[in-house]
């Protein structure tokens, strides 16, 4: 009898070592096969608190796992079970099962990204953030007057009391889906805040800056006057050598920013001549804000402006600019390389009899 029963057990044992090794070649081999993708790459959301059986299912359904049973015992025998972190992942045809779990568990999720661009406005930054699909959207979008506009998402973003124009550091921002854009914007924010203490620094001795805000007003001009990035330091140069003899900029960007949505892309005489406090033709010193994102290449050249007499300079229509350091000399720069422009077009900056009034 005890040799009886001593067979039918080791019999179990033996039919039990089969299947198990029958369920591990099987396993192994639907684990590492390259998955069988509708659409490559695939999408899932894994949302948080979904159990391991739901996660397999979702896979199956999507043919990122063969079977959702086989893959969720497996992950089960692993004890990684409770170890899939939420998120939203991409599974690309060539991988395995195996990665699958990895990529799982390592939390390797999707990364989108939101780039603030170099010479952009905050107006112009806000409008695309706002069209992200990717992003939570918290702010308020509606609101018809621009500076309340302007107040409302500083007091959202925990920096109440500050104009937002050229505080967000122009650079690609990457984030996972669903993150909100008041974060974004603070990520964006502090960076800004780093730079620009990094740069000032170690900024050249005797500018006319009070203090950091005023080179990053001073940068955003920079910004959107440079079409060659070789031009930086001259044109800051410019500016600055402007600015400790008194004269007014008089530089066209600042009386676009001030037009704001009145501005159709056409400057005309009429413009330079009314009054706003970004009209650097009507008033002396800088605008009272930044006018554009400011790289840290602008910041830099804002803060170590090159030396030299040149107190005019005008666009050449390549990219660059002709610097002169007498206005009979800009005059003939004018009348060479603007000769066919329109005739409303007035290049900056402009005469050093328009000083102070």
């Amino acid at each position: 009898m005890k040799f009886t029963l001593k067979k039918i057990i080791l019999g179990l044992v033996g039919i039990g070592v089969f299947f198990l090794a029958l369920t591990y070649v099987y396993s192994w081999r639907v684990l590492n096969s390259p998955m069988q993708l509708s659409q490559d790459p695939a999408l899932v959301l894994i949302a948080p608190g979904m159990g391991l059986s739901r996660i397999a299912r979702q896979l199956a359904k999507e043919g990122i796992v063969d079977n959702a049973l086989v893959f969720s015992s497996y992950v089960r025998f692993l004890d990684k079970g409770g170890s899939i972190k939420a998120g939203e992942y991409q599974f690309k045809r060539v991988q395995n099962e195996l990665e699958v779990i990895d990529q799982l568990v390592l939390g390797r999720v999707v990364q989108h990204e939101f780039q603030f661009v170099e010479g952009w406005t905050f107006k112009q930054t806000l409008s695309e953030l706002n069209k992200n699909k990717f992003i939570k959207h918290t702010l308020e979008t509606a609101l018809g007057d621009r500076d309340k506009w302007f107040e409302s998402v500083m007091d959202a973003i925990g920096y109440a009391g500050q104009h937002p124009e050229g505080l967000f550091y122009p650079e690609t921002y990457y984030f996972t889906r669903g993150m909100t854009d008041v974060h974004l914007l603070q990520r964006a924010y502090l960076q800004m805040q780093k730079i620009l203490g990094d740069e000032w620094k170690l900024r050249a001795p005797n500018l006319p800056y009070e203090s950091p805000y005023d080179a990053l007003v001073m940068a955003s001009i920079v910004e959107k006057e440079t079409g060659l990035a070789s031009e930086r330091e001259r044109i800051a140069g410019v500016f600055v050598r402007r600015l400790r003899r008194g004269m007014r900029l008089q530089t066209d960007p600042t009386v676009i920013y001030g037009l704001g949505d009145h501005y159709n892309g056409n400057l005309t005489r009429q413009h330079l001549r009314t009054y706003s406090p970004y009209n650097t033709y009507r008033i002396n010193g800088m605008p009272p804000t930044p006018i554009a994102n400011s790289s840290r290449a602008a910041i830099h050249a804002a803060l170590h402006p090159a030396e030299g007499d040149s107190l005019y300079f005008v666009a050449k229509g390549d990219g660059g600019h002709y610097f002169s350091a007498t206005f009979e000399e800009h005059k003939r720069a004018v009348k060479k390389y603007q000769w066919n422009r329109a005739s409303n077009y007035h290049s900056s900056p402009q005469s050093n009899n328009e000083t102070k009034k």
